[in-house]
């Protein structure tokens, strides 16, 4: 995947209630992203991961499966079961939720990501919250680190993204590759990521949030 090397990966995804959480949607949001120079994408589910691969065989999707209800505040590809469907949907890259939290069933998180590798034959991004997480995932053979739930879960909710010294932390500590991904709202801010020693960056909602950016616009503007 050295292609993703210090480049920009849009997370191409929408609210379950928006006109755009549809397949189609979501692959032409996609194809723009990557005909625009972004050199891979993010996607959320294995229907829309099957829209996107048909648009862009050769393009490679980081696939979740962002999965509420299930009695664990563990969403992101929270099971085994849920990274074979992304797996068998296309995605090159399973991204999971790789915090030391409780998951479903009682699954472990070294477990799914050593099932994922050996029995799917799939690289892993491991979401993580913070460093302690960040250094079990990679132990358990996780092939990329991402920041992605910074500043989201229990141990951070008081935290805002992109934390650019929490960033240094892991590039100086982890001995892989470290996906900057959550807060990133300008391209000086995507830059700067890189600088520091981050091998991609990944942008959702300050390129593809049209829900979330236009609701901000208004509330601002009728404040």
């Amino acid at each position: 995947m050295n292609i993703l090397k210090s480049s920009l990966i849009v997370s191409c995804q929408a609210p379950s209630d928006s006109p755009l959480h549809q397949p189609e949607m979501i692959g032409a949001i996609a194809l723009t992203s990557i005909m625009n120079g972004a050199k891979g994408v993010r996607i959320d589910s294995p229907s829309h991961i099957r829209a996107v691969r048909k648009l862009a065989p050769d393009i490679p999707i980081i696939g979740l499966w962002k999965q509420m209800g299930l009695n664990s505040s563990v969403y992101i590809t929270p099971r085994y079961e849920d990274a074979v469907a992304v797996s068998e949907a296309g995605a090159d890259i399973i991204a999971v939720d790789a915090t030391l939290r409780p998951r479903p069933n009682g699954e472990q998180m070294p477990d799914i990501i050593a099932r994922i590798k050996s029995n799917l034959d799939r690289l892993v991004m491991a979401d993580i919250d913070t460093i302690e997480s960040a250094i079990a995932s990679s132990q358990a053979g996780a092939d990329f680190i991402g920041t992605t739930l910074y500043g989201y879960t229990e141990d951070t909710n008081d935290k805002t993204p992109p934390n650019f010294d929490f960033l240094q932390e892991l590039v100086t500590t982890i001995d892989k590759p470290i996906i900057c991904e959550g807060g990133i709202k300008t391209p000086q801010q995507a830059k700067k990521a890189l600088e520091i020693g981050a091998f991609a960056v990944v942008v959702g909602t300050a390129i593809t949030g049209i829900d979330l950016q236009t609701r901000e616009y208004v509330a601002t503007i009728n404040g």
